[in-house]
C-alpha cells in the first residue's frame, strides 16, 4: 500500500469530495461492472445534495497522493429482526489505475467502522455474481450469502423500477 494513499469519509459540502464522488460514480457507472453507462446529467447534478439530505447516507473516499481514486456509499437501514440499524454499501468504486491494491478492502473498513459507531448490527451489500475479483474480496473480509434457514436457501436480490 503506497503511504500517499489515506481513506476518510466524504464531506458533502466540499466542493472537491462532492467533485471526486461524482467523478467516481460516474467512472464507476461506465465500467460494464457498474452497467456500462455514464450517469445522467440529472445525476451528476443532483447525487451530492441529495445524498447530503440523507442523514442515513455516508461515503468514503480513498485519496492516492491529491488524486480521487476509491469510492464507497452507504445508506443506513433497519434490521427489524435485531431492531437496530444496518449499514448498505451500495456503491464500492475504485478507478481501473488502482484495482487490486487493497484499497476497496480499506474504505469498507472505514464503513465498517462508522457501521460501528452508529450502533448498526451488520453491513449488506450486493454484488453480480460474474464479478469474481469482488466476491473474493468481500469474502475473504468477512462476507457470505445471507440465509435464515439452509432449508430455504439464500437469499437473493431483486428490484423492480418505479
Amino acid at each position: 500500500m503506497d503511504s500517499a494513499l489515506f481513506v476518510r469519509p466524504a464531506d458533502y459540502a466540499d466542493a472537491v469530495d462532492a467533485a471526486a464522488i461524482v467523478m467516481l460514480l460516474d467512472a464507476y457507472a461506465s465500467d460494464p461492472a457498474g452497467g456500462g453507462e455514464p450517469l445522467s446529467t440529472y445525476t451528476k447534478e443532483h447525487l451530492v445534495a441529495s445524498l447530503a439530505a440523507r442523514p442515513q447516507a455516508f461515503s468514503i473516499l480513498a485519496i492516492d497522493g491529491q488524486t480521487p481514486v476509491g469510492l464507497v456509499n452507504c445508506i443506513e437501514g433497519f434490521s427489524t429482526f435485531k431492531c437496530k440499524p444496518l449499514i448498505n454499501v451500495h456503491d464500492v468504486a475504485v478507478l481501473a489505475s488502482h484495482r487490486g491494491r487493497g484499497i476497496a478492502a480499506l474504505m469498507l473498513a472505514e464503513a465498517e467502522r462508522i457501521g460501528r459507531a452508529r450502533g448498526a448490527v451488520k453491513m449488506t451489500l450486493e454484488v453480480l455474481s460474474g464479478n469474481a475479483p469482488a466476491m473474493k474480496l468481500y469474502r475473504r473480509i468477512g462476507y457470505e450469502g445471507y440465509q435464515l434457514d439452509p432449508s430455504m436457501g439464500t437469499a437473493q436480490f431483486m428490484q423492480k423500477w418505479l
